[in-house]
């Protein structure tokens, strides 16, 4: 009896959270539902309206088709390699078609992942150099397309690979592979990175893989929708880690919250697969599910984010990245969702593929819907534009970024044959100018 009450409460709330999620493209027709607010529906009521009121959207996740230009500002490996540092585009979101701005808009060593503040402001990168790594800020001449140094603080750790922004954009967010930790700085008013106010390493048993997973190796952290909890994806725990995360203090809180409906802890219900390397994640378009990449096994597993106060309770879904009958080496690098909420890609190294998911509308569930060819070699990233009309792969090995048009029916890529060269690309972030 118990199950059948969840399972319709469910069926219910998803079906509201997707018409809520499809008033929201147009904020003038916005109702908030009448609901009776009990302890059983409370922790839905979380998500609901956490993700109704989000002052900051994640990355990527702007409104579709309200711009046409934009700059691009793409991240790159510097070390044994011809890059400088962060190179800037102008985005022609009609075409699809990059055009170099020229030279390197901000020197700078290994900046390896890039974001752009939702102020529009500035520009954050880290700086992936090993012992001497560093998380740079940075202000963007949009105009000339040049990123001008506003300060630089060492990331007290190995190698980050990852930052993002909390969701009222007061705060960096940092993840250092190599040491396993993560970090939390706050952001001034002129842009600066303020002195750390957290600094937690990753703990838990460690995966089986023993050449990269010999200990714990933070690769993606981002907060929820309502803004208390931040999740970290370890590669080298197998596990999604949850953190109280406070907005004021720009603090992390470690320990397991309980779960409602599972009543167990994170520690139990947050484990993926043994050797599964979890490396990034993405929240659906409505908030109902967490998608997680898994790096060693080329996998995606979908986590349910309805019935709990914090954290995802259980996976209920493990589905490959890959073509059936694949038997090649493959590492799996990024994963996105179309802003339509209808697709979900991943990108293959090895393969070099990106991999289309279907998203069921009602269930969250993926269905492996294509494979297309980057066209080059080690696509470890790739970018959506905010229009949803185009796919721009970086292939690292290749020194290059390829564009691809998407099928707005199916989701399906092709090749505009538009391409341009970049050393040893990482990752590339889009700034709206319209």
């Amino acid at each position: 009896m118990e199950a059948r009450i969840f399972e319709s409460h469910r069926k219910s709330w998803t079906e509201e959270k997707r018409q809520q999620a499809a008033a929201l493209q147009n904020p003038a027709c916005v109702t908030l539902p009448v609901m009776k607010i009990t302890p059983r529906a409370f922790p839905f009521l979380l998500v609901l309206f956490g993700a109704a009121f989000a002052l900051v959207p994640a990355q990527g996740q702007e409104k579709s088709g309200t711009k046409k230009n934009y700059l691009a500002f793409v991240g790159t490996y510097t070390t044994k390699t011809a890059s400088k540092g962060i190179y800037a585009f102008r985005y022609a979101a009609n075409s699809g078609k990059l055009t170099p701005i020229g030279g390197v808009a901000g020197e700078t060593q290994d900046p390896s992942w890039v974001a752009i503040h939702p102020n529009r402001k500035f520009l954050y990168a880290v700086n992936e150099a090993g012992k001497n790594s560093m998380v740079s800020a940075f202000e963007i001449d949009t105009k000339a397309g040049k990123l001008t140094l506003l300060n630089q603080l060492p990331a007290l750790g190995e190698d980050p690979c990852y930052l993002s922004f909390d969701r009222r954009g007061k705060y960096v967010l940092v993840a250092d592979y190599t040491s396993g930790n993560v970090l939390v700085f706050p952001i001034g008013a002129d842009g600066k990175l303020g002195a750390v106010t957290a600094n937690v390493r990753d703990e838990g048993t460690l995966g089986p893989n023993k050449q990269r997973q010999e200990g714990p190796h933070a690769h993606w952290i981002e907060t929820s929708i309502d803004n208390r909890s931040a999740y970290v994806a370890d590669l080298g725990l197998d596990r999604v880690l949850h953190y109280g995360f406070d907005a004021t203090k720009g603090t992390l809180t470690a320990g397991p919250i309980r779960s409602e409906r599972s009543h167990s802890s994170l520690d139990e219900s947050a484990k993926l697969a043994p050797g599964t390397g979890p490396r990034h994640a993405v929240f659906s378009s409505n908030g109902a599910q967490m998608y997680v990449l898994g790096e060693l096994q080329s996998t995606v597993t979908a986590f349910d984010m309805t019935g709990t106060d914090d954290f995802v309770p259980t996976s209920y879904q493990k589905i490959s990245a890959l073509p059936q009958g694949f038997s090649g080496r493959n590492d799996a690098a990024e994963i996105a969702i179309h802003p339509n909420g209808k697709f979900l890609y991943a990108s293959n190294r090895g393969r070099d593929s990106i991999a289309l998911f279907h998203i069921d509308p009602h269930t969250g569930k993926l269905a492996l819907a294509g494979d297309f060819s980057v066209e080059g070699k080690e696509p470890r990233h790739f970018a959506i534009d905010p229009s949803g009309n185009y796919l721009l792969a970086e292939d690292q090995l290749s020194d290059k970024i390829v564009t691809f048009r998407i099928n707005a029916k199916t989701g399906a890529l092709t090749s505009t044959g538009d391409s341009v060269e970049v050393p040893s690309p990482v990752c590339l972030a889009f700034l709206p100018l319209d």
